[in-house]
């Protein structure tokens, strides 16, 4: 395939909020196709807290970014050329790529994605891609509900919070979501069915849990940091769990100042924390997928995409992750389907 496409690179590291100038959208050349090779025509990028993550010198779970690379991100698309095996033309494909409009790749990281009638190419890749696998696993291997128990989700009405509350209440937990802003905090509970929501804009975190969780929280399903995750941490029952996957509100952060306490705290409650990044279940995906699917189809898992107009804008568009200015799972609309 000849001619031109468009691609973010990184041209410095972040201090601070992402600035113009850290990332620049270049025209290039299409490289030509080598054996084992693929051109795919990107028609969605996701963008996700970790991608702040990836553009820092920092130690993380794969290699950062380097400068003067492509931007990485999740991707889906159809193969529009091929001299892979594995990958014939016009297979709908998603996983990790790069912030472009036409992917070039070996394949690595890439997998097909299945078609379901009913289910719309940004619903799927939107829900199975990395928020659904993220809310799964985190939820049920490490957070391990229990009909009767408490659950707390912060960014409730993100893409992976809104999954998790709603795994949560079929499991039979009483469900509280903390999102930002009224309109939010009326979906999760109206379309999502959560018990009940916090708005952290307008209302004292740790008094509405005191009022709405007077006996304590028994998960607490974290993706903020900060002042909300000590309010739900000192509002903890005994042997609670935590599943960690996220830690956004410190992403932007120039200075390492932690809350005073918070370990004291978990030791004495003997809370169970653990860490997790959702390529740790890579190999379960494909039943993850076939359970969360089965959900939607039956009408008892509801899924939001934030879907925003344009490739050129992703640098834009990537900032509302980190200002909670995105409601759903935030997507870019790069290429017609």
């Amino acid at each position: 395939m000849s001619g031109t496409r468009h691609v973010w690179k990184l041209a410095r590291r972040p201090v601070g909020d992402i600035a113009e100038g850290d990332l620049v959208y270049v025209e290039e050349p299409v490289p030509p196709l080598a054996d084992g090779q693929v051109h795919v025509r990107v028609h969605y990028l996701s963008l996700d807290p970790t991608n702040r993550i990836w553009m820092s010198d920092m130690e993380q779970y794969m290699p950062p970014v380097g400068l003067g690379e492509p931007m990485r991100g999740g991707i889906v698309g159809r193969v529009v050329a091929s001299r892979h095996p594995g990958f014939p033309e016009g297979q709908l494909v998603a996983g990790l790529g790069q912030w472009t409009d036409l992917l070039v790749s070996d394949g690595t990281g890439l997998q097909p994605m299945p078609e379901i009638p009913g289910i719309s190419v940004p619903q799927a890749f939107g829900t199975f891609g990395v928020v659904g696998p993220t809310a799964y696993f985190g939820l049920l291997e490490i957070g391990q509900p229990k009909p009767g128990e408490t659950l707390v989700v912060s960014a409730a009405a993100g893409g992976v919070g809104q999954i998790v509350g709603q795994i949560g209440k079929l499991k039979g937990c009483r469900v509280i979501g903390i999102a930002g802003g009224p309109e939010k905090c009326r979906f999760v509970v109206d379309e999502l069915g959560f018990d009940a929501a916090i708005d952290y804009k307008a209302e004292d975190v740790g008094a509405a849990l005191d009022r709405l969780a007077p006996e304590g929280v028994d998960i607490n399903f974290e993706q903020v940091g900060g002042p909300i995750m000590s309010a739900v941490l000192q509002r903890m029952r005994l042997f609670g769990r935590m599943p960690l996957c996220g830690m956004i509100s410190r992403y932007n952060a120039t200075d390492a100042a932690e809350e005073p306490g918070r370990w004291t705290l978990i030791l004495m409650r003997r809370l169970r924390i653990q860490g997790f990044i959702v390529t740790d279940f890579a190999a379960r995906f494909p039943h993850c997928v076939q359970e969360l699917a089965g959900w939607m189809l039956e009408g008892k898992l509801k899924t939001r995409q934030d879907i925003r107009p344009g490739l050129d804008r992703a640098d834009e568009w990537v900032k509302l992750l980190y200002s909670g200015g995105n409601f759903g799972k935030l997507l870019v609309a790069v290429s017609p389907e």
